[in-house]
């Protein structure tokens, strides 16, 4: 999560779940992965990574039954 002077602070605000996460962050049963999409690295081609918003972490479900 971005800190409070961090411009990407506003969008992790009004949505704390990203278009890669399964649930926002903190939500029990979920945990911190690295983005499918860019590998972890946060950009593809030179640009900010949509699934991830440029973190290169998504958080995805865990366990399962």
């Amino acid at each position: 999560m971005p800190r409070a002077d961090d411009p990407a602070f506003r969008l992790f605000a009004a949505d704390p779940a990203g278009p890669g996460d399964d649930a926002p962050p903190g939500t029990p049963g979920t945990g911190e992965d690295v983005c499918p999409d860019c590998q972890g690295h946060g950009r593809i081609g030179g640009r900010e990574c949509a699934t991830c918003r440029g973190t290169g972490i998504v958080n995805k479900g865990v366990g399962g039954a």
